[in-house]
């Protein structure tokens, strides 16, 4: 069962290891991130962030969709984390098991436009993040889980 796919561009760190993990009561998280597959030292620092009893994967993002409909991540109660808007849309779009997606931190984008003051999306990421919302997926920004909702419907 996904729980929740979450977008950080520092991808797993405190935060998000601990916070949301907690939250969630989340038993696995995976990180769908094609960069880091070939970053050894990135890797191993998120490899260090794991909450203890929480299993870690690591996978590209076509690796990640096949594997969410393959059916092999239902036994978890799954986090997803990505890097950016454009991985998080493409996953939603691949995966209709997807229904809630949380922006965190997005960095400033020279080009972007800045929809709150940790997230900055570009043209077509804000179009991707609209149809999604019009196909009923939940899009909202929170940096922490207590913090309140910020529903991005109402900001693009």
């Amino acid at each position: 069962m996904i729980k929740l796919l979450r977008v950080d561009h520092r991808l797993l760190h405190g935060q998000v290891a601990f916070s949301w993990t907690t939250n969630l009561g989340a038993d696995c998280i995976l990180i769908a991130n094609d960069g880091i597959m070939h970053d050894d030292l990135r890797k191993t620092t998120v490899k260090l962030s794991k909450p203890a009893g929480t299993k870690l994967v690591i996978k590209n993002i076509e690796d990640s969709i096949a594997a969410i409909n393959s059916g092999v991540t239902d036994k978890y109660k799954l986090f997803i984390v990505v890097e950016s808007p454009k991985d998080a849309i493409t996953l939603a779009e691949h995966c209709p098991q997807i229904t809630h997606i949380n922006l965190g931190g997005v960095k400033k984008l020279e080009n972007g436009k800045q929809l709150s003051k940790t997230i900055w999306v570009t043209e077509e990421e804000e179009a991707g993040l609209k149809r999604l919302i019009e196909k009923g997926t939940e899009v909202e920004i929170r940096l922490v889980p207590d913090e309140r909702k910020v529903n991005v419907g109402n900001l693009i």
